[in-house]
């Protein structure tokens, strides 16, 4: 019997429902007009961490711990990468999305709580299942160019003056930038730099769904090129933008790396 993830229309449904969560609208307490849906949604990022920046080492130590883990212990460190990440997921799902906003009220970005709480989900059964494993000695080497933009954002050398976001380059941000494992955006590339290192030996549903879903806001980001004032955070966006390309596309151009995992 042909496995669910081979049929032809599998894939185009779960892009479709993906497409349809990130076009929820968000709930506010105020009503809003759906022309200012945008604004609803940059409301809510601005306010939603701002209580747990303090906890942004936290992140920071935790990736590299689990990266270390997969260098030393390849065996489990696989299984510990796709469960941090899950539940870094969940975290991002119930405190980015959500917020107390000044001109809102209380307002919820609906499409990505669902999302980032599925995908949480997901990875966290891909590590019950042993699905993701890292062989860092058989990685092409084309793969590793792609790490500055896992870097970048990582590192998240950026800051505000007034309304508008400005690169700050402080190298303390490599261990504590508050934006990085609080921010989807953020996050979500260095995961996938990790998957694209792993690829074949990672579970091919579970790989695609996180791309797909990444892409889908890289391209909504694409807009902040347009506001002046938030030029930077478009620059900051393309890892989150080119990542998920290579990683869609990489199953299909990989073919010495072997079949996937569907």
């Amino acid at each position: 019997m042909q496995p669910l993830t081979e049929r032809k229309w599998f894939y185009p449904l779960v892009y479709f429902l993906l497409i349809v969560l990130s076009i929820w609208p968000p709930y506010t307490e105020i009503a809003y007009d759906p022309r200012e849906t945008q604004d609803v949604i940059l409301n809510i990022l601005m306010v939603s961490t701002i209580p747990y920046q303090a906890w942004g080492w936290v992140f920071h130590l935790a990736t590299l711990g689990v990266i270390a883990l997969a260098i030393w212990r390849p065996k489990i460190g696989g299984r510990a990468i796709a469960a941090y990440f899950g539940m870094n997921y969940l975290v991002i799902a119930a405190l980015q999305t959500n917020a107390a906003t000044e001109q809102y009220g209380f307002a919820v970005q609906t499409g990505a709580l669902i999302a980032s709480g599925l995908l949480g989900l997901l990875w966290l059964w891909v590590a019950w299942q042993d699905r993701l494993q890292l062989s860092w000695k058989e990685v092409p080497t084309w793969r590793w160019f792609l790490f500055p933009l896992a870097l970048l954002v990582f590192w998240s050398p950026i800051g505000t003056q007034g309304s508008r976001v400005v690169f700050d380059f402080n190298p303390l941000y490599l261990f504590t930038s508050p934006d990085y494992g609080l921010a989807y955006c953020f996050m979500t590339p260095v995961f996938l730099f990790l998957l694209i290192l792993a690829w074949p030996q990672v579970d091919g549903f579970a790989f695609r769904v996180t791309a797909f879903n990444g892409l889908l806001y890289g391209l909504y980001n694409l807009t902040h090129w347009f506001n002046p004032d938030l030029f930077v955070m478009g620059f900051m966006h393309l890892p989150l933008l080119i990542l998920p390309l290579v990683a869609l596309f990489l199953p299909k151009f990989s073919s010495q790396d072997g079949s996937s995992r569907a």
